[in-house]
């Protein structure tokens, strides 16, 4: 059994140790500095806790220790320090960073690394990506990639028709950082929030928006390649103007601890999530203009008697796929690994990759 440290027991950090330990080929430690949820973690098969302020980098280094790979399921803000403690280590690293900064400084450390460094291996950046890249390259010659992801309520309720299904910080940050895209065969940078776009899909209306992060290292990869690109976060009509005002002209995107604790306090979580996916790739084949679509929704479920949000299902399967992939030698052992290098053909037939084409419930999946 290959052992494996997570760093963070949240809602992903715990699903992650779930499908990893109930599959029976890894031996996997969970660390936290949160004692109450590292306890929902205890006595569960192939699973270890440990108390872990990874601050304390003697404490980090001891944690790391042997591992085959540790997997970075905190806030983005870690990422840095983590993905250092791994280069340091000498041990694979994985994580889900949608933080531009984060994933450049990830970049840096794969240069000099004895190891493979994988970042953003969750859904968007993450599987998006191996999506868009899949389709893409079927193309002789690209005009326009676009990438729109959505982790929505299945039932919305209120004003912003929104419920928290993920990290807050996570979320306030993808909606104030710049946005990378291609425009005009030109790598540039965007203003979040911006771009408004209505769609429908499945006879239920949405908009999309500028927001950062999304396209992980697509735009590098298909710069020179395509005259535009770019990734929108999807909402339910009306959620970017509410956003907008609060972010821009209440000025809370300078305030992003006030903005994060009103968002707490205002927004239920919700168990009744969707992830909506839809890449939509034009170019020409043979001569002629061609546009094909990737479109899907994943819902909420119940895993090994355990119900799971669609984002907790999407994010973690995603990693898992991946660490799963690198484990069976199906990946780089060494060096920056970006998702668009990983086959989506590899990725939808592995274990864990397969909750993506998932199809057994009553819900309709296209």
């Amino acid at each position: 059994m290959k052992e494996i440290l997570i760093l963070g027991a949240g809602n992903i950090g715990e699903m992650i140790a779930s499908l990893l330990a109930e599959c029976g080929d890894y031996a996997v430690s969970v660390a936290d500095l949160s004692e109450s949820k590292l306890a929902d973690l205890a006595d569960r098969a192939n699973i270890s806790t440990l108390t872990l302020d990874i601050s304390d980098q003697a404490a980090l280094d001891a944690a790391m220790d042997g591992k085959f790979a540790v997997l970075s399921a905190g806030p983005y803000q870690l990422t840095r320090k983590i993905a250092t403690a791994a280069h340091n280590s000498g041990l694979h690293y994985l994580d889900l960073t949608e933080d531009v900064a984060s994933t450049r400084h990830v970049k840096k450390l794969a240069e000099t690394a004895s190891h493979a460094f994988i970042p953003q291996c969750g859904l968007a950046p993450g599987f998006i990506s191996i999506v868009a890249f899949d389709l893409a390259r079927k193309f002789d010659k690209l005009k326009d990639v676009r990438l729109r992801v959505g982790a929505l309520p299945e039932f919305p309720s209120n004003a912003l028709k929104y419920n928290l299904t993920w990290s807050t910080d996570g979320l306030i940050n993808e909606y104030i950082q710049p946005c990378e895209a291609i425009v005009g065969g030109k790598l540039t940078e965007l203003l979040a929030l911006e771009g408004c776009e209505e769609f429908s899909l499945d006879g239920v209306v949405y908009e999309s928006f500028n927001t950062s992060g999304g396209l992980g290292t697509l735009s590098e990869s298909l710069e020179g390649r395509v005259n535009n690109l770019n990734y929108q976060t999807v909402r339910y009509p009306g959620h970017r103007d509410i956003i907008k005002m609060l972010v821009r002209d209440l000025g809370l995107g300078e305030r992003t601890d006030l903005l994060k604790n009103i968002l707490e306090h205002a927004l239920p979580i919700t168990h009744q999530d969707l992830v909506l996916i839809f890449v939509t790739v034009t170019g020409w084949k043979n001569g002629r203009l061609v546009q094909e679509s990737y479109a899907r929704k994943v819902y909420a479920r119940d895993i090994s008697g355990t119900h799971r949000t669609a984002i907790q299902i999407t994010t973690a399967s995603g990693i898992c796929a991946v660490l799963d992939m690198l484990a069976t030698g199906q990946l780089p052992d060494r060096g920056f690994v970006r998702q668009e290098d990983i086959s989506f053909d590899d990725f939808i037939a592995n274990r864990f990759g397969a909750n993506y084409a998932y199809a057994g419930d009553d819900h309709h999946c296209f």
